[in-house]
């Protein structure tokens, strides 16, 4: 029977990845002291910094997504206000 492949967890990759940018360690010394292959330790270094301006861009839409479904609500509840003053003034 084979080998089962180890999964990695993202917060796990994000903090070794992270170690691995500081430089205060090397990459064979990371490696071996969280039992990963170097290899791997430099490709999640790689895409870290490849993928670390976007976590600033508004373009991906993450940020601005959110936003939108935080606000569509609250201008629909803003509308649905406005009429009701409107039917109350004209009650008075």
């Amino acid at each position: 029977m084979g080998k089962k492949r180890r999964q990695f967890t993202d917060k796990f990759k994000a903090k070794l990845a992270l170690e691995a940018v500081k430089g205060v360690k090397t990459l064979t010394e990371l490696a071996s002291e969280y039992q990963v292959h170097p290899n791997q330790v430099s490709e999640w270094k790689k895409q870290l910094l490849s993928h670390a301006p976007e976590l600033f861009s508004r373009k991906n839409g993450g940020a601005s997504k959110s936003e939108e479904e935080l606000t569509a609500p609250l201008y629909e509840e803003i509308g649905r206000l406005k009429m009701d003053i409107k039917w109350l003034e004209k009650k008075l």
